[in-house]
Protein backbone atom coordinates (compact mmCIF):
# COMPACT_ATOMS: atom_id res chain seq x y z
CA UNK A 1 0.00 0.00 0.00
CA UNK A 2 1.56 3.59 -0.72
CA UNK A 3 1.40 6.41 1.70
CA UNK A 4 -1.21 8.44 -0.13
CA UNK A 5 -3.22 4.99 -0.40
CA UNK A 6 -2.16 4.56 3.30
CA UNK A 7 -3.18 8.62 4.27
CA UNK A 8 -6.58 8.64 2.37
CA UNK A 9 -7.63 5.13 4.21
CA UNK A 10 -7.20 6.77 7.88
CA UNK A 11 -8.91 10.02 6.51
CA UNK A 12 -12.10 8.02 5.90
CA UNK A 13 -12.48 6.05 9.03
CA UNK A 14 -12.74 6.76 12.34
CA UNK A 15 -9.82 7.53 14.22
CA UNK A 16 -8.02 4.07 15.21
CA UNK A 17 -9.79 1.75 13.51
CA UNK A 18 -7.97 2.85 10.08
CA UNK A 19 -5.76 -0.53 10.46
CA UNK A 20 -6.60 -4.03 11.95
CA UNK A 21 -6.12 -4.60 15.28
CA UNK A 22 -2.41 -6.59 16.37
CA UNK A 23 -3.24 -7.10 19.65
CA UNK A 24 -5.28 -8.95 21.84
CA UNK A 25 -8.82 -7.23 23.08
CA UNK A 26 -8.40 -6.40 26.64
CA UNK A 27 -12.13 -5.80 27.05
CA UNK A 28 -12.27 -9.52 26.12
CA UNK A 29 -10.05 -10.56 28.64
CA UNK A 30 -11.60 -8.25 31.19
CA UNK A 31 -15.32 -10.16 30.13
CA UNK A 32 -13.57 -13.22 30.36
CA UNK A 33 -12.43 -12.77 34.09
CA UNK A 34 -16.13 -11.25 35.12
CA UNK A 35 -17.68 -14.43 33.53
CA UNK A 36 -15.21 -16.49 35.24
CA UNK A 37 -15.32 -15.15 38.85
CA UNK A 38 -19.13 -14.34 38.28
CA UNK A 39 -18.82 -11.38 39.74
CA UNK A 40 -17.65 -7.51 37.65
CA UNK A 41 -14.93 -5.64 37.94
CA UNK A 42 -14.66 -3.68 41.50
CA UNK A 43 -17.14 -5.77 43.25
CA UNK A 44 -16.78 -8.43 45.66
CA UNK A 45 -15.58 -11.73 43.94
CA UNK A 46 -14.66 -9.59 40.52
CA UNK A 47 -11.32 -8.18 39.47
CA UNK A 48 -10.65 -5.25 41.94
CA UNK A 49 -9.35 -3.40 38.90
CA UNK A 50 -9.61 -3.76 34.89
CA UNK A 51 -6.81 -5.63 33.14
CA UNK A 52 -3.96 -1.96 32.18
CA UNK A 53 -4.59 -0.81 29.06
CA UNK A 54 -1.28 -0.35 28.50
CA UNK A 55 -0.52 -3.57 28.00
CA UNK A 56 0.22 -5.07 23.98
CA UNK A 57 -0.69 -8.72 24.07
CA UNK A 58 -0.24 -10.49 20.95
CA UNK A 59 -3.65 -11.68 20.00
CA UNK A 60 -4.91 -15.47 20.79
CA UNK A 61 -6.21 -17.77 18.12
CA UNK A 62 -7.06 -20.25 20.72
CA UNK A 63 -9.71 -19.99 23.46
CA UNK A 64 -8.36 -18.25 26.71
CA UNK A 65 -7.77 -20.62 29.33
CA UNK A 66 -8.48 -18.95 32.84
CA UNK A 67 -7.96 -20.79 36.36
CA UNK A 68 -7.68 -20.24 39.62
CA UNK A 69 -3.89 -19.06 40.76
CA UNK A 70 -4.39 -20.06 44.32
CA UNK A 71 -7.12 -22.24 46.38
CA UNK A 72 -7.28 -19.23 48.60
CA UNK A 73 -9.46 -17.54 44.89
CA UNK A 74 -6.86 -14.40 45.25
CA UNK A 75 -6.14 -13.98 41.53
CA UNK A 76 -7.06 -15.38 38.14
CA UNK A 77 -4.68 -16.53 35.51
CA UNK A 78 -5.71 -15.47 32.31
CA UNK A 79 -3.56 -17.23 29.68
CA UNK A 80 -3.59 -17.81 25.92
CA UNK A 81 -2.25 -21.32 25.39
CA UNK A 82 -0.91 -20.38 21.87
CA UNK A 83 2.59 -21.34 21.60
CA UNK A 84 4.78 -18.93 22.89
CA UNK A 85 1.61 -17.04 24.37
CA UNK A 86 1.07 -14.73 27.60
CA UNK A 87 -0.01 -15.00 30.89
CA UNK A 88 -1.91 -12.47 33.08
CA UNK A 89 -2.62 -12.49 36.93
CA UNK A 90 -5.56 -10.67 37.62
CA UNK A 91 -6.09 -9.88 41.42
CA UNK A 92 -9.34 -10.52 42.57
CA UNK A 93 -11.49 -8.23 45.46
CA UNK A 94 -12.11 -10.72 48.42
CA UNK A 95 -15.12 -10.17 51.18
CA UNK A 96 -13.71 -8.87 54.48
CA UNK A 97 -14.24 -10.54 57.69
CA UNK A 98 -17.75 -11.43 58.22
CA UNK A 99 -20.75 -13.37 57.38
CA UNK A 100 -19.79 -14.64 53.80
CA UNK A 101 -16.06 -14.99 54.92
CA UNK A 102 -14.07 -18.59 55.40
CA UNK A 103 -16.57 -20.28 58.29
CA UNK A 104 -14.92 -20.49 61.61
CA UNK A 105 -17.56 -23.28 63.08
CA UNK A 106 -19.30 -25.63 60.61
CA UNK A 107 -22.01 -27.15 61.40
CA UNK A 108 -22.08 -30.36 63.65
CA UNK A 109 -18.98 -29.19 65.08
CA UNK A 110 -18.44 -29.60 69.46
CA UNK A 111 -18.05 -26.09 70.32
CA UNK A 112 -17.93 -23.74 73.57
CA UNK A 113 -20.82 -21.85 74.19
CA UNK A 114 -19.72 -18.43 76.50
CA UNK A 115 -22.50 -16.47 78.37
CA UNK A 116 -20.63 -12.71 78.62
CA UNK A 117 -21.56 -10.30 81.06
CA UNK A 118 -20.51 -7.29 82.61
CA UNK A 119 -16.88 -8.64 84.91
CA UNK A 120 -17.99 -12.29 83.96
CA UNK A 121 -17.99 -15.64 81.30
CA UNK A 122 -20.05 -18.82 82.09
CA UNK A 123 -19.80 -21.83 79.39
CA UNK A 124 -20.80 -24.77 78.10
CA UNK A 125 -20.21 -27.28 75.78
CA UNK A 126 -22.73 -27.35 72.31
CA UNK A 127 -23.11 -27.67 69.19
CA UNK A 128 -22.85 -26.01 65.81
CA UNK A 129 -26.58 -26.12 63.90
CA UNK A 130 -25.26 -23.64 61.40
CA UNK A 131 -21.95 -22.66 59.88
CA UNK A 132 -20.13 -19.81 60.27
CA UNK A 133 -17.64 -17.27 60.00
CA UNK A 134 -16.33 -15.05 63.09
CA UNK A 135 -19.04 -12.41 63.56
CA UNK A 136 -21.90 -14.06 61.99
CA UNK A 137 -24.90 -15.30 64.13
CA UNK A 138 -25.72 -19.18 63.93
CA UNK A 139 -28.01 -21.36 65.44
CA UNK A 140 -25.88 -23.76 68.57
CA UNK A 141 -27.33 -26.19 70.64
CA UNK A 142 -26.37 -27.04 74.26
CA UNK A 143 -25.23 -30.32 74.98
CA UNK A 144 -27.76 -32.81 75.85
CA UNK A 145 -28.71 -32.75 79.41
CA UNK A 146 -26.88 -28.85 80.29
CA UNK A 147 -29.02 -25.86 81.35
CA UNK A 148 -31.71 -25.03 78.47
CA UNK A 149 -32.71 -28.67 77.94
CA UNK A 150 -30.92 -28.84 74.13
CA UNK A 151 -33.28 -26.12 72.65
CA UNK A 152 -31.65 -23.80 70.03
CA UNK A 153 -30.71 -20.07 70.54
CA UNK A 154 -28.74 -17.72 68.43
CA UNK A 155 -24.81 -17.41 69.44
CA UNK A 156 -22.25 -15.29 67.78
CA UNK A 157 -18.84 -16.94 66.37
CA UNK A 158 -16.08 -15.29 68.55
CA UNK A 159 -13.33 -17.46 67.12
CA UNK A 160 -12.97 -21.21 65.68
CA UNK A 161 -14.92 -23.62 68.63
CA UNK A 162 -16.49 -20.77 70.35
CA UNK A 163 -19.74 -18.74 70.16
CA UNK A 164 -21.28 -16.28 72.48
CA UNK A 165 -24.36 -15.14 73.85
CA UNK A 166 -23.86 -11.78 75.25
CA UNK A 167 -26.21 -10.27 78.00
CA UNK A 168 -28.19 -7.21 77.45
Amino acid sequence: MSITAAIALAASTPFGTAFPASYADLDAIDRAVAGFTGAPIGETGGATVPVDRRLRLRPCANPLALSWRTQGRESVVVQCPDPGGWRLFVPVSRPLAGPSAVPAINRGDAISLAVRGDGFTVSQPGEAMESGAVGAWIRVRPAAGGRGGGDPMRAQVVRPGLAALPLP
